[in-house]
Order: structure tokens, then C-alpha cells, then sequence
């Protein structure tokens, strides 16, 4: 009991703000005497997201049918994603020739409009999940490779000094020091990677999808469901809060030293 009244503490004002939002949103509606089509009423959106969540799974029309798609190709890209930029820093931050080599081809890649992108992957890679992994993978590959390279050269000199005094090979230098080391650099990039990976898989289902979240609010756009759109953005931005959610439980169980440092400094 004591657990539960001190989280709702700690989260009382999110839910003040919310309600003071739902509040300035249903009154304004009101007041500027908005049509449906251009700003709905939160009844509106919420009817739209029960009936969205309320039909079988299995429904085109379902909000789930097309969630797990868009789910599916998220994760798929993202751990592509997250591993080739987890690799490829390890790689670089081990060798200045493969940096050299490497690093314009990726901030090139980087520095590239992702909506010029997109259709071409559709186009390479056909109207199914495969042009949306690739989607997903591009856009996790970036952040989750810069922050992982930053961290793999943040390491204590002392420790590189004693690895060398005790003689001890590249190899365990690399996993006993610079690894550990790097992990909240790492995760810092998985945290931004998983939200661009969404992102990405969005923006090629807008391209040419057949199914996900982004076509659905492609078809409700089209017949002017704005009631409908806020239902499918809402579903989405719950969607990233939770996978953000499960990162971050992630890195204080494979980075719980990180955590035990803030606590005892105060943090």
C-alpha cells in the first residue's frame, strides 16, 4: 500500500497534466467551434480507439492486425539494426583504418532524406515487411553506431595501463575494460535506435505498406477520420513509451553497476 501511494505520488503530475490537456483540447473544440474533420472532440478519439482496440485481432480493421506488423518489422530492424552498429563501433573504435573506411558511407547514409529513401527500399525490396525491416534498420544503425563508438574510447586510462602491465591480449582488454565500460553509451543508442526503428517502419508504410499501423492511418486519412488518426497515434505513442520502458529495465539489469554509482553519489 505504502509502494503503490508513493508511486502515484511520483506520477501525479503526469496525470495532472493530462487531465488539464483532455480539458484545454474538449474546451477549445468548443469554443472555436472546430468540425470533426479538423480537430475531434477526446470522446470522438476515444470511441475510435475502442473500437480500434474492441474488434477481433484478426480484422483488417483491428488495431492489433496492423500493430503487430508494424511491431514486427520495428523489432526485426531494430535488432539488425542494433547489432551491425554494435559490431561495426567495435570494429572502428579497434582500428582507425576500418573508421576511415567506413564512417563517411554511414553518416552519407545518415545525412540522406528518409522519405527519398523509402521508396526505394519498397522498390528494392517489394510491398511486404522486407522494405520495412530495411527501413527500420537504417534508422536504428546511426545512433546505436555513434554512441556505441563514443563509448568503446571512454574508458579509464589507468585500467588500459594495468591490462597492459598484467600482459593481457587485445581480446580480454577489449571484453574486461572497454566493453563494460561502454555499455551505457551502448544502451544510450538502443534507446534512441528502438524509437527511430518505429519511425522507420512508419515512414515506409506511408511509402507503400500493406499493412500496419501506417497504412491504416493512411485509409482513415483518405476518408477524413481525423478521429481515427488521433486513435492510431495515440495507440503508437503508447506503443514507443513501452518499449522505451522495457529498454531501460533492460539496461538497469545488464547495467545495474551504473545504477549503484548514482545512488552512491546521491544521484
Amino acid at each position: 500500500m505504502k509502494n503503490f501511494f508513493q508511486r502515484f505520488i511520483q506520477s501525479f503530475p503526469f496525470i495532472f497534466s493530462i487531465c488539464i490537456g483532455f480539458m484545454i483540447w474538449h474546451y477549445s473544440v468548443i469554443f472555436f467551434d472546430m468540425p470533426s474533420y479538423i480537430l475531434p472532440k477526446p470522446a470522438l478519439v476515444w470511441n475510435a480507439l475502442y473500437d480500434g482496440l474492441s474488434q477481433d485481432p484478426f480484422a483488417r480493421s483491428s488495431f492489433w492486425f496492423h500493430l503487430a506488423d508494424t511491431l514486427n518489422a520495428t523489432l526485426m530492424g531494430f535488432v539488425i539494426g542494433g547489432l551491425v552498429g554494435l559490431v561495426g563501433a567495435a570494429m572502428m573504435a579497434e582500428s582507425k583504418m576500418i573508421e576511415t573506411a567506413l564512417l563517411p558511407y554511414v553518416v552519407g547514409l545518415q545525412s540522406l532524406p528518409k522519405v527519398a529513401i523509402a521508396p526505394l527500399l519498397v522498390i528494392w525490396f517489394g510491398y511486404g515487411i522486407e522494405s520495412k525491416v530495411a527501413m527500420a534498420f537504417v534508422l536504428t544503425l546511426f545512433p546505436v553506431l555513434i554512441n556505441s563508438l563514443s563509448g568503446f574510447r571512454s574508458f579509464p586510462r589507468e585500467r588500459i595501463e594495468l591490462m597492459i602491465s598484467l600482459k593481457a591480449t587485445r581480446w580480454t582488454t577489449f571484453r574486461l575494460i572497454k566493453f563494460p565500460s561502454a555499455m551505457p553509451m551502448v544502451f544510450s543508442g538502443l534507446n534512441i535506435g528502438i524509437v527511430y526503428a518505429m519511425l522507420g517502419t512508419l515512414v515506409s508504410e506511408f511509402s507503400g505498406g500493406q499493412k500496419g499501423m501506417g497504412v491504416i492511418m493512411m485509409q482513415m486519412q483518405a476518408v477524413s477520420d481525423t478521429a481515427g488518426v488521433f486513435a492510431a497515434m495515440v495507440v503508437l505513442g503508447f506503443t514507443g513509451y513501452m518499449l522505451i520502458s522495457l529498454m531501460r529495465q533492460l539496461q538497469k539489469y545488464l547495467v545495474f553497476w551504473m545504477e549503484e554509482a548514482e545512488q552512491g553519489l546521491g544521484v
